[in-house]
């Protein structure tokens, strides 16, 4: 016999985790199920064999201007502040990216000045007054040169479509500057917490009692051990509906990690600039199309662990498939015409509230994700109020 409570919440990742927290707070029953066998979804962290504390889905770099979303996450987490630091590497040599003077600098061999850099744009930009794709608005700000040698590879192999086949948000949410500023974000807020994403949601369940996790649970599973007043959606929406208008395209990632001791970067130390580390920055762009992976993330440099080892990761897109994990909604007209149908579907279902990035099909950074699991959140207590008992329930 199926157990009654008051939310079910498909997904322990930050969607689910945060509007459990905030229900649960408020007096509620809910169960948070996950069909993985560990909590936080992709932005679970741990140590690798080596000790290195890992993100094992992927870098998660945190980052908000929301002062409202940074204070609700620190009731579980202290903070390590970090500019997040990443180089390009291709032509045989690091580059710094995003694109600013240093870069330029680089490119024309000999230093520069913004204003130099503003006049070698304007001559190298192409005029195109509303840019509709991703080659566009790059080709709008820097010109073709820039564009190929950092961009065009890049996409092709992260995407497996064309920069012209996305939507302009692919490309244009990279920032371009004229100024030194080498930070690869532009929130005011940037840092990790503090013992990593695993450890937050630990305290975020230890401050909810009446907040269950359940690991090792698919949603058809757990529509037959619970009942409940509302579900809480944050897994694949064309999932949820059968697929019955086709399957929505995904991106997804393989993994490959490598470790280093002591001695290994030592010798290491002239490439990457810093003692301890194996290349240098915390992320390394590989744009040239005859790479197989994008980039080789050694995420040590941004968690400031104090480790005499350290791993990288080589991160290789890949089609999605059933069994592997759909990383990235696909940004693109055919994808989001599919997706619309199955947004209609969602509006119509009452008692199920649909959350998160796979959920909404939207590329969303974590501190969105947790502004609109709040939203959500808020939403659901005005609707039912008052804890009542289930059998009085509505």
């Amino acid at each position: 016999m199926a157990t009654e409570v008051d939310f079910l919440i498909v997904g322990a990742g930050f969607s689910g985790l945060v509007i459990g927290q905030r229900l649960a707070s408020a007096g509620w029953k809910c169960v948070v199920v996950d069909r993985r066998d560990h909590l936080g979804g992709n932005a679970y962290d741990a140590p690798d064999k080596a000790g290195v504390l890992t993100h094992q889905y992927g870098p998660h770099y945190f980052r908000s201007n929301s002062q409202r979303i940074v204070d609700h996450l620190s009731q579980f987490t202290g903070w390590h502040p970090v500019d997040y630091k990443i180089k390009s590497f291709t032509d045989g040599r690091y580059w710094s990216f995003p694109i600013n003077l240093n870069t330029f600098e680089e490119l024309i061999g000999r230093p520069s000045t913004a204003e130099k850099f503003e006049a070698w744009l304007g001559s190298n930009r192409i005029a195109i007054d509303k840019p509709a794709n991703s080659e566009e608005i790059i080709l709008a700000q820097v010109g073709r040169e820039l564009y190929e040698k950092f961009f065009k590879g890049y996409t092709i192999k992260q995407w497996k479509r064309h920069p012209r086949e996305l939507d302009a948000s692919v490309c244009g949410r990279i920032p371009i500057r004229t100024n030194r500023d080498d930070r690869y974000l532009r929130e005011s807020f940037q840092a990790l917490p503090e013992n990593g994403y695993t450890a937050m949601f630990e305290r975020m369940l230890d401050a909810s009692p009446g907040l269950e996790l359940h690991l090792g649970v698919d949603f058809s599973e757990a529509r037959k051990r619970w009942t409940c007043r509302h579900l809480v959606y944050s897994g694949p929406i064309d999932e949820y509906f059968g697929r019955r208008f086709g399957a929505l395209p995904y991106r997804s990632l393989r993994f490959e990690s490598e470790s280093f001791d002591g001695d290994s970067l030592r010798a290491r130390k002239e490439i990457s600039g810093k003692k301890g580390f194996w290349q240098p920055a915390m992320q390394v762009n590989y744009p040239d199309e005859n790479v197989p992976f994008t980039r080789i993330v050694e995420i040590k440099h941004a968690t400031g662990q104090r480790i005499d080892a350290t791993s990288i990761v080589r991160e290789f897109p890949k089609d999605w498939s059933e069994g592997d994990e759909p990383y990235y909604p696909v940004p693109a007209d055919d994808s989001a015409a599919i997706y619309r149908q199955y947004a209609e579907l969602a509006a119509r279902e009452s008692k199920v509230s649909f959350i998160g990035r796979l959920a909404t099909y939207r590329y969303y950074n974590m501190d969105q994700v947790t502004g609109m699991a709040l939203a959500e959140a808020e939403r659901l207590l005005k609707r039912y109020g008052t804890p009542i008992p289930l059998d009085q329930s509505e």
